[in-house]
């Protein structure tokens, strides 16, 4: 089934010629279903790139899926036009009443910042506190992983001593939890960021379940028992040529970057990446919104007083 967009969003078009099911408005008013409502609050700097990213990877499941990003009224995007912002995203404050099915929280480049350093992270908290009630689960990606993991659950970030980047195989470890159904006992996943969780402070957790690590990266999935929660600590919706465009933007910067981990043919930086994470990835969202939105969210999503209840 389609992901539902505004007609000239640019990530509908790029997705078309992916032979991936676009619906615009219109075309959804004419269907009799009730979409899925997932909120998007996108912190990554090149916004047009990861909304053609999470749109790509939450297509490939037989559900409709209605996506409205967020924007931060306490951070002004200094690699996003103004005019895209205002056209295809909304501030908390126009959608802190409704509902909604999901929610997702990207990566963001702040992460050698201590949490109470990012400039909004007093809006994040809110909107994640609101999400407890407002959300049927959560999907935390990369740095919005350690963010969500900190707020709520109190469990720190620490600095890595080198960044890791790359692509490395993890362990699934409870094959029985539906967010992992169908994954292959190892699952490859994109990493780039300068620091991470570690299993010790998740175990003091018991309500939490750390489903996929690996022995170089470390932990991967880690989700809340009741699935409400759930903690990427990774980019399994990167496209083939991320990776490739941080490791040569890094260059240029003169910083000196390692390869990526097992991404080049030979680490070579000349060649084609291996592209060897997507059906894992679509696996992976797809049992998000299948297992612990779609078959636990209410048919019905009632709005607070003064907004209208999706059908």
């Amino acid at each position: 089934m389609p992901i539902k967009v505004q007609k000239d969003l640019p990530a509908k078009a790029i997705l078309e010629k992916e032979n991936i099911f676009m619906m615009d408005e219109d075309r959804a008013l004419s269907q009799d279903i009730r979409p899925l409502q997932i909120l998007i609050i996108n912190l990554m700097p090149i916004k047009e790139e990861t909304e053609t990213q999470l749109l790509r990877a939450l297509s490939n499941t037989p559900l409709q899926v209605d996506c409205s990003f967020l924007m931060l009224e306490s951070h002004t995007s200094k690699n996003t036009s103004a005019s895209h912002l205002n056209k295809f995203y909304v501030y908390f404050d126009e959608v802190r009443k409704k509902k909604f099915d999901g929610m997702i929280i990207t990566g963001a480049p702040v992460e050698n910042m201590e949490f109470e350093e990012v400039n909004y992270w007093e809006e994040l908290k809110k909107i994640m506190e609101w999400s407890k009630t407002h959300v049927t689960s959560s999907l935390h990606i990369c740095w919005g992983a350690q963010a969500g993991l900190f707020y709520h659950y109190g469990i720190p970030k620490y600095k890595r001593d080198s960044k890791l980047s790359g692509i490395y195989r993890h362990k699934v470890l409870d094959r029985k939890v539906p967010l992992v159904r169908s994954l292959d006992d190892y699952v490859m996943a994109p990493h780039s960021r300068y620091t991470e969780v570690r299993r010790e402070d998740i175990e003091k957790h018991p309500e939490l379940i750390i489903l996929a690590e690996s022995k170089e990266a470390g932990i991967l999935l880690v989700m809340s028992r009741d699935g409400k929660q759930v903690f990427i600590q990774g980019h399994p919706e990167y496209d083939r040529m991320t990776l490739d465009g941080e490791y040569h933007r890094d260059l240029g910067k003169g910083l000196d970057p390692a390869i990526p981990c097992n991404y080049y043919e030979d680490d070579d930086p000349d060649t084609l990446p291996v592209l060897n994470w997507r059906n894992g990835a679509n696996t992976l969202y797809g049992n998000w919104l299948n297992f612990y939105v779609y078959q636990i969210t209410p048919y019905l999503l009632e709005a607070e007083e003064g907004e209208d209840s999706v059908k």
